[in-house]
């Protein structure tokens, strides 16, 4: 079985870095050694794992199926070394935590530092996918996204719902109000995140529904590009509430007759769920009464 580890091992490596040279980096072994051993594996069980093209490397079906255990096995001994280093430097845990959203996990972890002052954390923003990569190999604890697909591989808690609200210049005519009906959008010129925004498909969802045309001038690929657009005057565009940022110039508008809100969860891999630091965050952290599993 000893051998078996060393081969799956080998596997793994290549799996995670799609090339043997990374693997080799990454194990700190020569390369003749991962080949030997990947082939060994595949030889013994006789069963292909990798597609070899010149340097390319992809995963065969059943390279994909036993990548998906290996990546349990190995994220949960790469855990226990974090565990052992935290130890070591007298911490009393290190929290990783990626995000879609800097001012969500901002306010989860001005939470978590008040409850949990020994904690240290890291924290990563990336977009949905590469943060749901993130999880999905051990290099971070919780996620905090705006949606996700039912995967029986993750723990799924709400965390907050806010609402979207329009963001105006403040010589626009709505500047004055405290709230505006979703019907008046279909006179403004809207300025829109990118396509895929969770943001953007709800707010083109709410307004599918009332028959309301949208007239996108512009898209850009982050709130502070748009936040920067509406203070020169091109256009209105939205944003969840906790993520308005009040930059002069600009004002923030609630929209009525319309529920346009957006929920945010958390997310860990259901085999880490009960981790003592993790469990003890979702627990905490969860809104009340909506705990789910996906």
């Amino acid at each position: 079985m000893y051998q078996y580890h060393k081969w799956i091992r080998s596997f793994h490596a290549v799996a995670k870095t799609h090339s043997f040279t990374a693997a080799a980096s990454y194990l700190r072994i020569g390369q003749p050694t991962i080949s030997e051993q990947v082939k060994a594996l595949e030889d013994r069980f006789a069963v292909e794992l990798l597609h070899r093209s010149g340097r390319h490397v992809a995963l065969t079906d059943a390279g994909r199926r036993l990548y998906e255990i290996t990546e349990g096995i190995f994220g949960q001994e790469d855990e226990a070394v974090q565990l052992l280093q935290s130890l070591h430097s007298q911490k009393t845990g290190l929290l990783r935590i990626g995000a879609v959203s800097p001012p969500v996990v901002m306010n989860l972890t001005y939470d978590l530092m008040r409850k949990h002052p020994g904690i240290e954390f890291a924290i990563s923003i990336n977009p949905e996918k590469e943060t749901l990569f993130r999880l999905y190999d051990f290099r971070i604890d919780i996620a905090i996204l705006a949606y996700v697909d039912p995967d029986k591989r993750l723990h799924v808690a709400p965390y907050r719902t806010y609402p979207i609200v329009a963001v105006v210049r403040d010589d626009h005519a709505w500047a004055s109000k405290a709230s505006i009906p979703l019907t008046q959008i279909r006179h403004e010129a809207v300025i829109m995140r990118e396509s895929g925004s969770k943001t953007r498909e709800l707010l083109e969802h709410a307004c599918g529904k009332q028959g309301i045309p949208i007239h996108c001038v512009m898209e850009l690929n982050s709130r502070e590009a748009i936040m920067h657009a509406i203070a020169e005057g091109l256009g209105i565009g939205f944003v969840s509430a906790i993520e308005y940022t009040a930059i002069p110039g600009t004002k923030a508008i609630r929209l009525r007759d319309a529920e346009v809100k957006i929920s945010y969860y958390m997310c860990t891999l259901a085999v880490r769920k009960n981790r003592p630091l993790i469990k003890s965050v979702l627990e905490a952290e969860s809104e009340p009464g909506r705990k789910k599993t996906v």
